[in-house]
């Protein structure tokens, strides 16, 4: 499946999440499908059943998602768990004005609500370096909860630099810029049922993966 889009942006500047860094882009680009909404179907499914066994013993689960890639991940994922869930967010913010992370993780948006002595699942859309999961779980640790485990939906292992891995992991993917499901390419896309690579056209009309530059 593909789309061409026409954008003209200067520059990218990521928020939320772990995010895949900026693109400077001025020429039209192409979504070609990675991950079909059938098997990002499937595997939320069956991560939700690996949930239920996780955390079977608990009273309450309290599921953390990072704004704002997350929000369609945790939106199925809690239609999936028979058990007692509380929902809330994250805003968190890894990029500033360069082509790649500061390594500057900030947080935007904190909790509503009270985590002490409460199990806890924080849900990412995309771990990439790892920078803003590992400064997510120190944050959270530091409120004493009872239990605090993670999943991501995508992971990218070849583009870690710090050493943290998700609890539980939808998919691994290769290094190429994505959207879809709640991931966003300049705030666009967030819509799109499955997860699709960006591919950046050239001058002649060839399409060509969009990598993040390191």
């Amino acid at each position: 499946m593909r789309s061409g889009l026409e954008l003209s942006l200067p520059l990218r500047v990521g928020t939320g999440g772990e995010g895949q860094g900026g693109l400077v882009v001025t020429r039209p680009y192409e979504i070609v499908e990675l991950i079909s909404a059938r098997s990002i179907a499937t595997r939320v499914e069956e991560l939700a059943r690996d949930i239920r066994v996780a955390f079977r013993e608990t009273d309450k689960l309290i599921m953390v998602g990072l704004l704002r890639g997350s929000f369609v991940l945790i939106a199925d994922l809690v239609r999936e768990l028979d058990m007692n869930v509380e929902v809330d967010f994250l805003e968190v913010s890894s990029y500033g004005n360069e082509m790649t992370s500061s390594h500057e993780v900030r947080i935007l948006k904190d909790l509503r609500g009270e985590i002490e002595g409460e199990d806890v699942l924080v849900v990412e859309d995309i771990v990439d370096t790892g920078y803003t999961l590992n400064h997510v779980v120190r944050f959270l640790q530091a409120r004493n909860p009872r239990r605090l485990e993670t999943i991501a939906l995508l992971d990218k292992p070849s583009r870690r630099e710090v050493e943290i891995c998700a609890t539980w992991i939808g998919f691994e993917i290769p290094d190429e810029f994505v959207v879809g499901y709640g991931i966003d390419y300049a705030q666009r896309n967030r819509n799109l049922p499955y997860i699709g690579r960006v591919c950046l056209g050239d001058s002649d009309g060839r399409a060509s993966a969009a990598v993040e530059k390191s």
